[in-house]
């Protein structure tokens, strides 16, 4: 339709495309990412996948992560701050042995309910067919939350006058409850976030511990 007002005051009038702030893409990139592993059965995810989810080129992307594995390495540190700022707050709090113990356990397993994308990085099930370096990232965690737990039972036993062996009791129990939160994940994810991972969690600390 024909108008007499002059180009420069139609474009003038136009909104202007928002800019990101340093840092606010990348950080849509990690959030695009992991609502992408929300998703129940969801397949190995391209960078294709995500720059259509963002609708941004791939391009965009790599203007803000080197590789794909760069941004699981993100989600990865994520994940280590919140899970071991956690376990400080606890241990701050909370005195040394079997409850502190538990109250660590149920905060793992509450964060994988909260955080589906992330459970299934915790996993390993999003990092098939990645770049190995990501599962041994991985697998260091669980290692640093077994000490983390290993320490706690420890320092509780060594308070207690009937434990014989505190050092073999508290391995033998952090190994059990480690390997307890990695079966109650590895089933939250592979049920496609439907069986709960802290089912029944009361009745099963209190068998454990």
């Amino acid at each position: 339709m024909p108008t007499d007002e002059p180009l420069a005051a139609v474009e003038a009038t136009a909104p202007a495309r928002k800019r990101a702030k340093p840092g606010e893409r990348r950080e849509q990139i990690l959030q695009a990412l992991a609502a992408m592993l929300e998703q129940p059965g969801a397949e190995r995810i391209t960078t294709a996948a995500l720059a259509a989810r963002l609708q941004v080129s791939e391009a965009a992307l790599y203007r803000h992560f080197a590789s794909k594995a760069q941004m699981f390495e993100a989600l990865i540190d994520f994940i280590e701050s919140s899970v071991f700022g956690l376990v400080n707050q606890i241990a701050a709090r909370e005195p040394a042995g079997a409850a502190q113990a538990a109250r660590i356990t149920a905060m793992v397993l509450q964060f994988g309910e909260r955080n589906p994308g992330m459970t299934r990085v915790m996993v390993g099930d999003a990092l098939v067919g990645e770049h190995e370096r990501l599962q041994a990232r991985m697998n260091q965690l669980f290692d640093k939350l077994e000490a983390a737990l290993r320490q706690s039972l420890r320092d509780g036993a060594a308070q207690d006058d009937g434990t014989l062996t505190p050092e073999a009791d508290a391995k033998l129990s952090a190994s059990l409850l480690v390997a307890f939160i990695a079966g109650r994940l590895q089933r939250f994810a592979r049920s496609g976030f439907r069986r709960s991972p802290s089912e029944q969690l009361d009745a099963c600390l209190a068998r454990m511990l």
